[in-house]
């Protein structure tokens, strides 16, 4: 573990399926991270974060404050919330204060292994094998880490997690294509394996929360929101564990994944964004109406569904190695309550009670024609309206269906 905590430079480098080309690299002086793009990286032309860390020679660096003096789009690449937690505490186990490990430690630890397609050397991620895996197994020793009880199993759980970002236990697993064997899915996988992510009840969720999100994405996906492939897997407590096919891997071919958090260099813990500001952003990124319209659809789900977390790094968008932008596939769509209550994206100034009105007017910033609004609008109410039925097929407690129908109807 002490060679984690001597990383003063970090290289980093881009892979988008066919080897590693260098991008340029990090380092760190007096408490303050310095960038350098790589000379040859800038003659490619392609920008990994246009605007926050434009192509440019010379060295650039940024306000400590936000990231820890990271550059937003590095910052993506590091573990938030859980696997932030493991970290910590498997620090811990080896003698090491969290408060000493520097995000450089961090994006060491991170390595190859990060989700999208950045690398970071040194490597210093954890080595996992093609193990079989069972998802209760997993569960149990997410919860004993969450009741502080377990440190044993952080290693293993350490390198299940890559850099997957969220507050929820999560786990990156290799599914077979019948849906009916789970490896060990950091790494590359063998033929008939793609790489999916499986979320586990935390402390304050109820067994239903998986069964919840499921319902949610069947939802979204009639309401015509651009989703992964989802699945509920089976489990001996509770309804189910939710899992996601990932979508910044295609076959051999990896995508850039930048969150509209790490782009815009806005907090996520501290709402201030507006999706006028991701149609904006959508628009410039990606110069194509239809993706406008995907964020739009986005929007209309998370207003009329109440999903109220629909913070900062709940968006993202991938590019290729053409330097080709699109909005990512939905995720972290379920029932939740923002700050205060509100919605965490505000939706054109209002963040209290966001209404048709309120989307509607969006539309109309969004260039999006009225009778189309109306019709996206109207395709999600319909598709909301199946939540007690669905809900009650999948195993969603009664106090649930009720609770979330009141919200939503």
């Amino acid at each position: 573990m002490n060679n984690y905590l001597s990383v003063t430079e970090v290289k980093i480098g881009i892979n988008f399926g066919k080897g590693v080309q260098a991008v340029g690299r990090l380092a760190a002086r007096d408490h303050k991270i310095y960038f350098e793009y790589d000379s040859s990286f800038i003659k490619s032309g392609i920008e990994i974060s246009p605007l926050r860390l434009p192509l440019q020679s010379g060295v650039q660096s940024f306000d400590y404050d936000l990231f820890e003096g990271l550059p937003g789009v590095f910052n993506d690449s590091l573990p938030d919330g859980w696997g932030r937690l493991l970290f910590d505490r498997f620090a811990r186990t080896q003698g090491i204060l969290p408060a000493d490990i520097t995000p450089l430690d961090r994006l060491a630890h991170v390595g190859s292994h990060a989700l999208g397609a950045l690398v970071f050397e040194p490597d210093h991620s954890a080595d996992d094998t093609q193990n079989d895996i069972s998802l209760d197994n997993l569960a149990m020793q997410a919860q004993e880490v969450l009741d502080g009880t377990s440190d044993d199993v952080l290693a293993e759980l350490i390198a299940l997690n890559g850099s997957s970002a969220g507050a929820r236990p999560k786990a990156l697993i290799g599914v077979n294509d019948k849906r009916d064997h789970i490896i060990h899915g950091v790494h590359d996988l063998p033929a008939g394996y793609t790489p999916w992510m499986v979320k586990f009840p935390n402390s304050q969720d109820g067994l239903d929360a998986g069964a919840i999100e499921y319902v949610y994405a069947l939802m979204a996906k009639e309401a015509g929101v651009s989703m992964p492939d989802v699945h509920l897997f089976p489990a001996k407590r509770g309804t189910g564990y939710f899992a996601i096919k990932r979508f910044d891997r295609d076959g051999d071919k990896r995508y850039h994944m930048h969150t509209a958090c790490g782009l815009l260099h806005s907090d996520f813990r501290t709402p201030s964004l507006d999706y006028e500001d991701l149609v904006a952003l959508t628009g410039m990124l990606t110069r194509d109406v239809r993706e406008v319209e995907k964020l739009y659809q986005l929007a209309v789900f998370n207003v009329l569904a109440h999903n109220r977390d629909d913070h900062s790094k709940n968006f993202s968008y991938l590019m290729d190695s053409q330097g080709r932008w699109k909005i990512s596939p939905a995720y972290d769509l379920t029932f939740s309550s923002g700050p205060r209550g509100e919605q965490s994206t505000m939706v054109m100034g209002e963040g209290r009670n966001p209404n048709t009105i309120h989307l509607l007017k969006l539309a109309d910033e969004a260039k999006i024609k009225k009778d189309r609004a109306a019709e996206i609008i109207e395709a999600t109410k319909s598709s909301l309206s199946k939540w007690p039925r669905l809900a009650k097929q999948y195993g969603v407690s009664d106090t649930n269906i009720k609770l979330i129908s009141d919200k939503i109807a």
